[in-house]
């Protein structure tokens, strides 16, 4: 089964609640973060045009990122109907990418962005706002008890979440091993993984993600076909 087909099995997937610095938000199979007190919808590192921006460097990926991505977020925003989504920076490959995309492309996001909030978080990837397609552009936003932004502080930050690192998450059991995309919470923060197909991921273990969070509580919140499984970090496999 290739990634693209295991992510649209995930749709018909439970969610799993936590609590997030005290407050209650559903880690979602398809790899948003949905908070039900204030119909908010959260989604990390899309990565629209990566195949078209590769392009322009004359490098060649598969040409479907940017319909599967839009897809499995359009079944993500159906489940969920939020009035307000923030995408957490990166959802743009480059700086070009919101311009040069295709119209007919373009003309789904706009469809999807309609009658919500739409707010882009500035990544390293998309630092401007993304032209013609609308919605709001910040470095940071604060909802509730919770403060969004692309790149996670270097230092413990109760309701902070980020994206950025793609987290992932190695898994042996049985003689056997798994790799998958994971939320990375201790309760107080959380990186999300990435929503783009095409996207690559960094192990939790992985130096990057030292002091982000308390070791004794940090868990990751794996993807698995069926279900979400809550790992401790003190499980996994580097």
């Amino acid at each position: 089964m290739n990634a693209l087909a295991r992510r649209l099995r995930r749709n018909d997937c439970p969610g799993v609640e936590m609590q997030l610095a005290g407050a209650t938000v559903v880690c979602d199979p398809s790899g948003i973060l949905y908070a039900p007190s204030e119909r908010l919808l959260v989604v990390s590192d899309l990565h629209l045009e990566k195949g078209a921006a590769f392009a322009r460097r004359g490098m060649m990926l598969p040409p479907y990122d940017t319909a599967a991505t839009l897809s499995l977020l359009g079944a993500a925003l159906e489940r969920y109907d939020p009035v307000r989504v923030i995408c957490l920076g990166d959802s743009f490959h480059d700086r070009h990418g919101a311009a040069f995309m295709p119209a007919q492309f373009r003309e789904v996001l706009v469809r999807l962005m309609t009658g919500r909030d739409w707010i882009w978080i500035a990544g390293n990837h998309d630092p401007e706002p993304p032209a013609y397609v609308g919605g709001e552009t910040h470095e940071t936003i604060c909802v509730g008890p919770w403060t969004f932004r692309h790149e996670p502080s270097p230092t413990l930050r109760v309701g902070e979440v980020a994206g950025h690192l793609h987290p992932v998450a190695q898994v042996s059991a049985g003689g056997r091993s798994s790799r998958s995309a994971c939320f990375a919470s201790d309760g107080d923060r959380m990186i999300m993984p990435s929503f783009g197909v095409t996207t690559g991921g960094l192990n939790v273990l992985d130096r990057a993600f030292h002091g982000l969070f308390d070791p004794v509580r940090a868990k990751a919140y794996v993807i698995g076909i069926a279900q979400i499984y809550p790992i401790p970090f003190r499980s996994l496999c580097r």
